[in-house]
């Protein structure tokens, strides 16, 4: 139905035949039409494919009420509002009301008056998916007021009864009236705000100051929370999470391959006018920090490594390779091993140590990085093929690099060692030579975490030696 098509008063409604399903009903009738298509339910949420999706197309299926269990960045809050994709595209609401309301059985008195003054000339509204998703962070200040409603004393001036339902000022959850609300960090909302959601989610009584009205909302509640907030005991009452239909517990990405393809689809890209090739080592490296650090005991795992750290990370090493290319003169951004040591403050904030001493969270970063690049550098190549390279250094080669500097100088050194020009080649280097500058630090720094080259490091400069 198009625009034009689209009926403007009841009585255009009922003529066309048109019908307001549930909000329920009517997410499963599009979710079954997607799943009938093979259309993508969540497009850019990644590795989630056999382990989330499945409970949440079950929930759905069943008209269950969802809590998303899990730690900070698991795609909860993009995958809770990608589920407004599930709803029509457009649906009528009767117009001149303070909440979104089916117009053949509305439910709040202002609504009720509405059609029995105008009958089948009421007016009607239509509204867009995006406007029937409402959100609320939770946090200890928010009122029975904010998520409710209130007695609104403007409308008492003018007149009106306390007693009057239409004194009322209604909150954010009527305001969702047929749609989706969300709220996030669930555990944060005071216990006597918890209390208030019990009628929202299953009696449907709403009570305002003592005042109690019978409202049959049709909202599709979700939420969010962490685990260690959510296990902690009275901090959902046992009451509220029987009303939750189903727990969704979200996790990090199992394989490296959906870290780096959130990677990928989420960073802020390079300048337009600026040609940026990134060897597939070093995107794995970026990825495999991220999953070492969900592993490290020195890193608090109650909070978590959020893909967000893998992000930033990733942005990180592309800043520092698009200064050398500017202050070098070079066409072509390269990330090189060189740049890790930048992404140390980006990862510094994005995660929480165990309790350390001060200082000692830069050198935990380091073993991250270290570790990463040797689990990928073993990855990729046999120590057994680099032998010609090694005993080329211990005849008595050494040499300096560092991130300023030039990619000429890492060809010429491809060229004069034995083998190292074929493990550039294996690396995929063999382009530019900002690549195989980049080859060559990786397979260098690979060598020395191997204990096959010893390493001395000055400033910013980087001597490798047998």
């Amino acid at each position: 139905m198009t625009t034009l098509e689209r009926p403007r008063t009841l009585g255009e409604l009922k003529t066309s035949g048109y019908k307001v399903l549930p909000v329920r009903e009517e997410m499963r009738t599009n979710l079954i039409a997607k799943l009938r298509s093979g259309e993508e339910l969540f497009p850019g949420v990644f590795g989630y494919d056999e382990t989330v999706i499945p409970h949440i197309v079950n929930a759905i299926l069943a008209g269950q009420d969802i809590i998303f269990l899990g730690e900070r960045g698991q795609a909860k809050s993009r995958i809770i509002r990608s589920l407004t994709s599930l709803l029509d595209e457009a649906t009528p609401s009767l117009a001149g009301t303070e909440i979104p309301e089916d117009p053949y059985n509305p439910i709040t008195r202002a609504g009720r008056d509405i059609v029995e003054e105008k009958g089948d000339a009421a007016q009607l509204v239509w509204l867009d998916r995006s406007q029937r998703y409402g959100e609320k962070l939770a946090t200890p200040d928010i009122t029975i007021a904010d998520l409710i409603g209130e007695v609104d004393p403007i409308k008492v001036a003018e007149g009106r009864y306390l007693s009057d339902e239409l004194t009322i000022h209604y909150g954010l959850i009527p305001r969702t009236n047929r749609g989706i609300f969300c709220i996030n960090e669930l555990p944060d909302l005071a216990e006597r705000i918890q209390v208030g959601l019990l009628n929202i989610m299953e009696e449907r009584d709403v009570q305002i100051r003592g005042y109690r009205i019978r409202l049959e909302l049709d909202v599709f509640v979700v939420a969010s929370a962490n685990p260690e907030d959510y296990t902690n005991r009275g901090r959902i009452i046992t009451p509220l999470k029987d009303r939750y239909g189903a727990q969704v517990r979200t996790h990090y990405p199992h394989k490296i391959e959906h870290e780096l393809e959130i990677m990928e689809a989420e960073h802020h890209p390079m300048p337009s006018d600026t040609k940026v090739v990134v060897p597939p080592y070093m995107k794995e490296i970026i990825a495999e920090i991220s999953r070492l650090a969900r592993k490290s005991p020195d890193v608090n795992q109650r909070s978590g490594v959020s893909v967000r750290a893998s992000i930033a990370n990733y942005e990180s090493m592309l800043a520092n390779a698009l200064r050398r290319a500017i202050l070098t003169g070079e066409d072509v951004v390269v990330p090189r091993v060189s740049d890790l040591p930048y992404v140390v403050p980006t990862l510094a904030g994005k995660v929480e140590f165990e309790t350390v001493e001060d200082g000692r969270e830069d050198q935990i970063i380091d073993k991250l990085i270290q570790g990463a690049v040797v689990a990928v550098f073993n990855r990729t190549f046999n120590l057994g093929e680099m032998e010609p390279a090694v005993n080329r250094f211990k005849a008595g080669l050494a040499v300096e690099v560092g991130d300023m500097t030039p990619s000429a100088q890492y060809t010429k050194l491809a060229r004069q060692v034995d083998g190292l020009m074929e493990a550039v080649e294996k690396a995929g280097g063999a382009g530019s030579p900002a690549e195989t500058a980049a080859a060559v630090e990786f397979i260098l720094e690979g060598l020395h975490l191997n204990k096959r080259l010893n390493k001395d490091k000055v400033g910013g400069i980087i001597r490798y030696k047998g």
